[in-house]
């Protein structure tokens, strides 16, 4: 199935995000861009989850227009803060993310990306990037 407006891998956008808001020109609606509270580099974080069982999957940063290209292709676009460019989740892995919801946390500054995910959602090959346990020495609440 083809994607309208899927990325080229490598193709890299001449003005990267900046302060506060949008950089690059976006079709976001405008309803949606006025309720995001960006970083200082224009971006928002999208937390993944599996849809069905609430696996978190992966973090990742979107901008404006690849919120857009999420909610209108279907399929989960990111901004990488280190190439400098869109990238649609599986395009070069075969690891895809096919969106099933979106919605946007009470302060506008993450998202919570729902997806059926197919492969790999982490870069080194594993399920969820979310892989590595960390001790926690706590006692129990008081």
């Amino acid at each position: 199935m083809p994607v309208p407006d899927a990325p080229a891998t490598g193709a890299t956008t001449a003005n990267p995000p900046t302060t506060g808001g949008p950089a690059r020109p976006s079709r976001l609606d405008p309803a949606v861009a006025a309720r995001l509270r960006r970083t200082p580099d224009g971006l928002v974080a999208a937390v993944v989850r599996q849809h069905d069982t609430g696996e978190v999957l992966m973090v990742a940063w979107m901008d404006d227009e690849a919120l857009h290209r999420t909610l209108t292709t279907g399929r989960a676009t990111y901004w990488s803060r280190s190439r400098q460019e869109y990238w649609v989740k599986g395009a070069t892995s075969g690891n895809h993310q096919y969106v099933r919801s979106v919605a946007l946390d009470c302060d506008g500054d993450a998202l919570l990306v729902g997806v059926d995910q197919v492969g790999a959602a982490c870069h080194t090959g594993e399920r969820t990037c979310f892989f590595t346990e960390l001790p926690v020495t706590a006692g129990e609440p008081g």
